[in-house]
């Protein structure tokens, strides 16, 4: 497993979960799975498969969990007047040959990889528009090279630093 970046903030969320899926969750799902069990004939009993699936499940995920806080790289939210950790950013894509006015705008929200989540534009640190963004001002231009090699340019006309880290960690 590669070292995941995480925040004191996504370690605590971590452990969280984790001590809620041990200590909540395990012996409810236990407990469903033998009143399934106590019905009789397994072979055509859906609620008792249906409740070792969610057993498997849960435990893959403390697991899962487990393995990623083990192998975890602590990180800082290294605040240095550019963008960083937690900072939302308003940029405008660097269109060649039309007036500034005509670029189009959007804001991402730069976090950790267990909390990107790019349908909500929250990107992550590991990206290749989080790395071009972190550590860079407003009115700066950066260059996005994709892992393909094609790059395109933005401008960046706002930085927010009174967002916080409280997003949720993805569900696998």
């Amino acid at each position: 497993m590669n070292s995941e970046k995480l925040t004191k903030d996504d370690i605590k969320k971590i452990q969280d979960e984790i001590n809620e899926r041990k200590t909540v969750l395990r012996p409810k799902i236990l407990e469903d799975v033998k009143t399934a069990r106590a019905q009789g004939d397994l072979s055509e009993n859906f609620e008792y498969y249906a409740a070792r699936k969610a057993n498997r499940e849960n435990n893959s995920r403390i697991d899962y969990l487990e393995k990623m806080l083990k192998h975890a790289t602590i990180i800082e939210d290294d605040n240095n007047g550019g963008v960083s950790l937690n900072n939302t950013v308003k940029v405008k894509f660097v269109e060649d040959g039309t007036d500034e006015k005509m670029w189009e705008e959007d804001v991402y929200k730069i976090v950790t990889s267990i909390r990107a989540d790019s349908m909500k534009k929250k990107v992550s640190i590991e990206s290749p528009l989080g790395k071009a963004l972190l550590g860079k001002k407003v009115e700066e231009t950066v260059k996005v090279v994709l892992d393909n090699g094609s790059s395109y340019e933005l401008k960046i006309i706002e930085i927010d630093t009174s967002t916080d880290g409280d997003d949720d960690i993805k569900v696998f």
